[in-house]
């Protein structure tokens, strides 16, 4: 898996997003006071917001290293922090605060960091912040490679720009063209697209990019593998000369790199990737024969305190045949794959976020950037071949800093990937033992014992 070279991606500095040019150190630190000002007039605003519950459960370091900045410091409009806010994100996360600053004042941004440590908030707000409603036109596309992820952010964007009024659409590919052509019409100022779709659309001149000046591209290192070959190049080619670009992936092959040359100008970066997997995510495996594993599965339902899993396979015919099997077995579970309607992909998927089935067998369609906070358990059913995927697999478990676990079921032809995965990403995949401490994975063994402490 190649990285973005070294010398542009391993300072440490980049990692804690302060740049050396004191005209921007000054104009955050005037932000700040300006922002705590305004605050201050009116200390009372934040009593009245139906903000959630707080969640006492024990995060890691992955999303509680930071400089201590809030929300507030960011002069953000009062209505934006109000949505933040009753969205339960109490504090900014380390790509947040290293991201947020940088993109409000327009620079183009080529960020790492892990997945399930806030990439989607590290580029909602500033997309919202900038956002002039009174305009009545396209301000910002967003694209990401999956319909689930794009109505997942689109989700999240409406949420956070509850008080803004802000418009957002969410465009995929699988729906009617005919009803987001209608929907464009609507003057909207956010789009959350997939690549097909939104390039459909701006060829039919439909979506009108010409004063669009901003870019998101999330899973950067999807969207420009073979799978989208040449479609972002297409789809800048409609946007204005000034634009601004904000890259974020969790893993950056040379196919990145490439692209960061050719469009963004002088990008800031940041590189919170010290190591590849999830502090919070415990990785074990078992060693099974292949007609032994819908046993072992068995068996870990039964011993594990599942609170929602996920399991993948390497094939969609597989994913449908275990689900039968699962569910054969007594146990509630959904699956999802490419194959099958838009229309059933969605109620699965919307069903299984709310809670309505505890299992979800699924293929790699389900791996990037899906947060559901409650997955607590990850299987691999069937082994990947490819770090990447076994790294974006896991990533489904321990989101936002809090813990889980994965296992990892092992044929005797998985060993040496075993084995290489463990090099590639500098990580330690455990043999799986008689009990599995519920304090790795089970939320009510992780509350905070002092809400003051933050976990480290």
């Amino acid at each position: 898996m190649a990285s973005v070279k070294a010398d542009t991606l391993n300072s440490a500095n980049h990692n804690t997003a302060c740049l050396s040019n004191n005209s921007v150190d000054n104009a955050l630190r005037q932000n700040t006071t300006t922002s705590r000002g305004i605050l201050s007039d009116d200390i009372g605003w934040k009593a009245k917001l139906n903000i959630p519950q707080k969640d006492n459960r024990k995060k890691t370091a992955d999303v509680t290293e930071t400089k201590g900045n809030e929300f507030e410091d960011f002069c953000l409009k009062r209505n934006l922090l109000m949505g933040i806010f009753e969205k339960g994100w109490e504090k900014p996360s380390p790509i947040q605060e290293a991201s947020i600053p940088i993109a409000l004042l327009g620079r183009d941004i080529l960020a790492r960091a892990k997945n399930g440590t806030g990439k989607t908030g590290a580029y909602i707000i500033p997309v919202l912040q900038r956002v002039n409603t009174n305009l009545n036109h396209i301000q910002a596309l967003v694209i990401v490679p999956t319909r689930e992820l794009a109505l997942q952010t689109s989700q999240i964007c409406i949420e956070v720009s509850k008080y803004i009024k802000a418009r957002v659409m969410v465009t995929t590919g699988g729906t009617s063209l005919k009803d987001d052509i209608m929907r464009i019409y609507e003057n909207v100022h956010i789009i959350i697209a997939t690549p097909g779709r939104i390039l459909d659309l701006m060829e039919k001149n439909v979506a009108q990019m010409d004063k669009c000046n901003m870019l998101v591209l999330d899973e950067a290192d999807k969207l420009l593998s073979q799978d989208f070959k040449g479609m972002l190049d297409k789809v800048i080619s409609y946007l204005p000369k000034e634009r601004q670009i904000l890259l974020y992936s969790a893993t950056f092959p040379l196919t990145v790199e490439q692209f960061m040359r050719k469009h963004l100008k002088e990008p800031y970066e940041i590189n919170l990737m010290d190591e590849l997997t999830l502090k919070g995510v415990t990785q074990y495996y078992a060693f099974v024969q292949e007609r032994q594993k819908v046993h072992c599965l068995n068996t870990l339902f039964s011993k594990l305190q599942i609170n929602q899993s996920i399991i993948f396979c390497n094939s969609t015919q597989r994913v449908e045949l275990l689900a039968k099997k699962i569910t054969e077995l007594g146990y509630s579970c959904y699956y999802i794959h490419a194959r099958m309607s838009q229309q059933h992909r969605n109620r699965v998927f919307h069903d299984f976020r709310a809670g309505l089935c505890r299992n979800l067998v699924c293929s790699d369609l389900f791996t990037r950037g899906i947060d559901i906070q409650a997955v607590n358990v990850v299987i691999n059913f069937d082994f990947p071949k490819m770090a990447e995927t076994y790294l974006h697999r896991i990533g489904r478990s321990g989101r936002f800093g809090h813990l889980g676990i994965a296992i990892n079921l092992i044929t005797y032809d998985d060993r040496f990937s075993l084995h290489r995965i463990e090099q590639e990403l500098g990580t330690e995949i455990k043999p799986i033992p008689k009990v599995i401490d519920k304090s790795l994975y089970v939320s009510e063994y992780q509350v905070e014992e002092d809400e003051g402490n933050v976990s480290k």
